[in-house]
């Protein structure tokens, strides 16, 4: 059985929102998300990168999320939630999915992260996500998922949105991507991921 090491609200509601999509039994594992816990010997026997989520299926531990999905899709996933390997899709799907972490949520944290020490250089990771979100609100227009049907992108995507909404950068100047993000949220699987 898969084991996903977990804190609420960080990145392992990913891998267990898709684990709850695809019908897989899991064991969640919460840890406390605090500095010392995460700089521990205990935390760093079960994940020597000191980072979280941490996967483990049989003797694979793995960390980085957006790995995580791939893995579950690949060993688990029997075609379901990407689009078909090798097509116009399945290439579209990836980008989507390096975007929402690589491009959407990294000048989010730097956003967070600068405010209080450097006003200036927040105030240029904050325009990063702006645009951002303004690329997301462009590719909703007309469809409630990213590439038209729901895919694990949409799970990665829904995920950096619901930060940037937490962060209260995702407003109502962002219709079609706050609508989205609230039907992504009103999935049964989502729900079960966030309560987690």
């Amino acid at each position: 059985m898969i084991q996903i090491y977990h804190a609420p609200g960080t990145r392992s509601v990913r891998p267990i929102w898709l684990c709850f999509e695809l019908g897989l039994e899991i064991e969640i594992i919460t840890i406390p998300f605090t500095p010392q816990y995460l700089q521990s010997e205990d935390w760093r026997a079960i994940s020597p990168a000191g980072k979280l989520p941490v996967l483990r299926d049989d003797d694979l531990v793995m960390f980085e999320s957006g790995a995580m999905m791939d893995y579950i899709l690949d060993r688990y996933g029997n075609g379901e939630l990407r689009p078909q390997l090798g097509t116009k899709e399945a290439a579209l799907h990836q980008q989507w999915c390096w975007f929402a972490e690589s491009t959407l949520a990294r000048p989010l944290g730097m956003n967070r992260m600068l405010r209080r020490d450097d006003a200036d250089l927040a105030s240029v990771a904050r325009t990063k996500v702006e645009d951002c979100l303004s690329l997301v609100e462009s590719a909703l227009v007309d469809r409630d998922f990213l590439l038209g049907n729901f895919y694990s992108a949409d799970i990665m995507m829904g995920y950096s949105l619901e930060l940037t909404h937490r962060f209260q950068i995702l407003n109502e100047s962002y219709p079609n991507a706050l609508s989205y993000l609230s039907s992504l949220k009103q999935r049964d699987a989502c729900k079960r991921a966030m309560d987690a």
